[in-house]
């Protein structure tokens, strides 16, 4: 058998509602089934300039000068009346005499008590003009500093072009081996970075993050046609998916390709021999690993001879900074070196794209 409710459970619920909109320090309203106002919080009668003693028994439309009878708030309240909790809250713009367009927060919720014949509305009105304008300052802030962003980086890439255009040329003419080596290291590396910042503002013209595999390929392009000669006969081999990463990540992996590439391209082939250089990007969910592995001469035998240079710590503080190991190894043949990113991964993890080759070769004569 069914418990029986008590007589007055009705006037109760009604009396508890009426207490909550009174103690409200947010505007609220308590409407009728016909949307006349049973009670309005003194929050609500403040904020909107309204005699809350001449409230009780009105139309909620005709508050004011008539500013609340408009289509959007209507078709809010019209929702609520059919129970539908897919759309209980919207925001209307309310022109007050006096005071200008408001932007209103409204949320409206159909109360069935044991009456069902007789159902209740509580609305929540919230002003927001603030905070929207504040969230659009905000918007067209972030908008105006990519174009700068974007614009510096024009002009960067186009300044590390001609510093390293000077560079080159001084490389040639002097008649010092050393110092020709070291210009053209400083010209290898510049070149590195200009080609970086053309890709991160293309990028920002986009989606914002960088395409690895379009920006290696691009960067060994610009390597290869710096450093490989018309009759050489190597070739820059890029394996890697469709991945995409942001444009601080791409910075990070762009130098340590540009290291390792460069290091093999001097050190790896002496005497003029061929071969080819593999850079490789693989991962798996938010693990990944990038390689470069040549098919040279290899690391020397003897560890005395192995020297760690400049490129060797830069690509070791680029590692760190990506919290990432490097692993260098023998090949069989030639050297490989690893730079490997591992975290806990989730079960479920989006598995590695299928790898994707493109190579850039300079044929010999």
């Amino acid at each position: 058998m069914a418990a029986r409710l008590p007589a007055n459970s009705d006037e109760s619920a009604l009396s508890l509602t009426l207490a909550v909109v009174a103690s409200s320090a947010g505007p609220l309203l308590l409407l009728d089934g016909d949307l006349n106002i049973i009670a309005a919080s003194a929050s609500f009668c403040e904020a909107f300039d309204i005699d809350c003693a001449t409230t009780r028994g009105r139309q909620l439309y005709d508050l004011g000068a008539g500013e609340w009878d408009v289509p959007p708030l209507r078709a809010l309240l019209d929702t609520a009346a059919s129970g539908d909790p897919k759309r209980d809250t919207d925001e209307i713009d309310l022109v007050r005499p006096r005071h200008g367009l408001r932007r209103l927060a409204i949320q409206a919720q159909r109360l069935v008590y044991f009456d069902k014949a007789h159902p209740r509305f509580l609305v929540a009105v919230n002003d927001v003009t603030e905070a929207r304008a504040d969230r659009k300052a905000m918007e067209e802030a972030l908008e105006q500093n990519s174009v700068l962003l974007q614009e510096v980086r024009h002009r960067v890439a186009n300044s590390l072009q001609i510093i390293a255009s000077v560079l080159l040329q001084n490389a040639r003419r002097t008649s010092s081996d050393e110092t020709r080596g070291h210009l053209q290291n400083a010209h290898h590396r510049v070149m590195s970075v200009a080609e970086l910042e053309r890709q991160l503002s293309a990028s920002a013209e986009g989606a914002g993050n960088v395409h690895l595999h379009t920006y290696f390929t691009k960067l060994c392009d610009s390597i290869a046609a710096s450093m490989i000669g018309d009759d050489g006969q190597l070739a820059l081999i890029v394996d890697g998916g469709d991945s995409e990463v942001t444009a601080r990540v791409s910075v990070s992996l762009g130098l340590i390709v540009t290291e390792l590439v460069i290091n093999a391209l001097k050190h790896a082939y002496p005497d003029g021999q061929s071969g080819t250089i593999s850079v490789t990007y693989t991962h798996r969910g938010p693990n990944w690993t990038l390689s470069v592995h040549d098919d040279g001469v290899g690391m020397p035998t003897d560890p005395a001879l192995i020297r760690t240079g400049l490129g060797t710590s830069i690509v070791q503080a680029l590692a760190k900074q990506l919290e990432a190991c490097v692993e260098i190894a023998p090949g069989h043949p030639g050297t490989k070196v690893s730079v490997e990113h591992t975290q806990v991964a989730l079960i479920g993890d989006r598995p590695a794209e299928p790898a994707v080759t493109v190579a850039i070769e300079r044929p010999a004569a």
